[in-house]
């Protein structure tokens, strides 16, 4: 008798848990359909991950999907829906027209996990983001963005870069790292006051480092942390992330307690004596945001956007250049016609090499490395007759606006003639927005145009690349994290000198 009560109950327990979950099952399901009903129209999500298993499988194939279901679309992040922009017009309807009120940032678990919400670039919209924007905007200024000392600084980089390059002439060699290197030793010295050399073994780790929780952040851990972020109390991938974070924190905490033992206030060095001074300037405010916290977050966001997308870019740029000899080869020709082999070119260069500028417009809306920033609404709004609550997730589809088929010659392959006229001369695109729109437009636009510049026309000034023999066909879909970067490859080198 025992042993059936036993049974029953047991039976008891299991039919009232399998009825709980179908309740809870029937109740999701429901409130689902509820809330799509109030939102525009988006693929079909799941109970409780949404669109997530989707998204994870095939990111870019989600995204390029989403403009067939309107102007405007909805998917799903867990539980939450996400607005998307698949038109300019309507990107510049919210970002631009009424920017202050889709300028917010969504709280991700992940990403606040590592900053505490401190910093610029994944910051909520208010008075310290404000703050923190506005004095780094002004501070760089002041240090030489947009200036000749930068230009001059980019082309002096691209020297060290092509000699570093030719140590590995002939062989097959990976270039995230020199690149990577050269590219992030310009923000180093508007922010630290230094660059690095390329066998640096710390700093070669630290970039090694930024790389991997760029590439974590935006892969699978990071998407089911977003979703389950109480799993931050045991092992697993994303706990490489928090180490990783932590060491680059160490990195610069470091910088600027030898910075403290050297300031001074008359000769100020960098970003990082900069924010030293406005701390103390400050230091009686009440509504100061100017404390370490804010400085080491600022300065690791400063680090982390003046090194991937630019150097991540450039990557992607090689890649094209390999698989169209023929536009290297034209690009080069262009500028040993205006350079010659030994000048190092300059941003008033531009409009003597249009085809070499073309080429760099076209590498950026190929590689669309930042297809959707997400952001949220700060107050509740109307958009198209659907009213949104504040709070909500709105993400501009970049890759729908960078392929629009209605406004590109060439839409979906790569061709510089999307930015040249019948006489061969370089013209302006609207729908060219790779730096996003909007008061959360890119920080530092006047130096990643600069630095892509500079770069390619260097390196093919004085290199030749291509692929390895044997080599495999590049996946164009590349790996999707904060940004979207190639997946490794190796390329061979060769210098152009023998042949001037």
């Amino acid at each position: 008798m025992e042993s059936v009560l036993r049974y029953l109950d047991w039976t008891s327990v299991g039919l009232a848990l399998l009825g709980g979950l179908l309740s809870r099952l029937l109740l999701e399901i429901f409130r689902l359909n509820s809330s799509r009903s109030r939102n525009p129209p988006g693929p079909k999500p799941l109970p409780f991950v949404g669109n997530v298993p989707e998204i994870i499988k095939a990111p870019m194939a989600f995204t390029r999907l989403m403009p067939k279901y309107g102007e405007i679309s909805t998917l799903y992040l867990g539980r939450q829906p996400v607005i998307m922009l698949n038109t300019l017009q309507i990107v510049k309807e919210t970002f631009v027209q009424n920017g202050p009120v889709y300028s917010g940032r969504p709280v991700e678990p992940m990403i606040d996990w590592i900053t505490n919400g401190y910093g610029i670039l994944m910051a909520a919209y208010g008075h310290s983001w404000k703050q923190q924007r506005r004095f780094a905007l002004h501070t760089l200024r002041n240090f030489g963005l947009g200036k000749k000392t930068v230009e001059e600084r980019v082309a002096e980089e691209a020297q060290y870069l092509i000699k570093e390059m030719l140590k590995q002439e002939g062989k097959a060699f990976h270039p995230i790292h020199p690149i990577m290197n050269a590219v992030s030793n310009i923000i180093c010295s508007v922010v630290f006051g230094d660059r690095f050399e390329y066998d640096n073994k710390r700093f070669a780790k630290l970039l090694e480092i930024l790389n991997e929780n760029i590439r974590l952040i935006g892969s699978t851990p990071g998407w089911i942390f977003n979703l389950f972020p109480f799993i931050k109390h045991f092992p697993g991938p994303h706990q490489k992330v928090w180490q990783n974070a932590n060491s680059l924190k160490e990195f610069i905490h470091e910088a600027v307690e030898e910075h403290r033992k050297s300031l001074d206030p008359e000769h100020l060095r960098d970003f990082i004596d900069a924010y030293l001074m406005e701390m103390t300037k400050q230091v009686s405010k009440e509504d100061s945001t100017f404390h370490e916290d804010n400085m080491i977050m600022s300065t690791a966001d400063l680090f982390l956007a003046g090194t991937d997308t630019t150097a991540t870019t450039l990557r992607w740029g090689l890649i094209y250049m390999m698989d169209h000899p023929d536009v290297q080869e034209r690009c080069h020709e262009e500028i040993i016609r205006v350079l010659g082999f030994d000048r190092s070119p300059c941003m008033n260069d531009r409009t003597q090499l249009p085809y070499t500028y073309a080429t760099i417009h076209e590498i950026q809306r190929c590689s669309d490395i930042v297809p959707n920033a997400i952001h949220e609404t700060t107050q509740p709004t109307q958009l198209r007759g659907y009213n949104l609550p504040k709070g909500t997730k709105v993400m501009p589809n970049l890759t729908a606006i960078l392929k629009d088929k209605k406004h590109w010659k060439y839409p979906d392959t790569f061709n510089p003639k999307n930015f040249l006229d019948e006489k061969g001369q370089f013209c302006k695109n609207d729908f060219f927005v790779p730096f996003s729109l909007g008061p959360r437009v890119c920080l530092g636009e006047t130096l990643a145009r600069t630095e892509l510049f500079i770069f390619f026309t260097s390196l093919l000034q004085r290199l030749k690349f291509s692929w390895p023999p044997g080599a495999p066909p590049p996946n164009m879909d590349g790996i999707m994290g904060i940004v979207r970067s190639p997946f490794p490859f190796n390329t061979i080198c060769h210098s152009r000198e023998t042949t001037h």
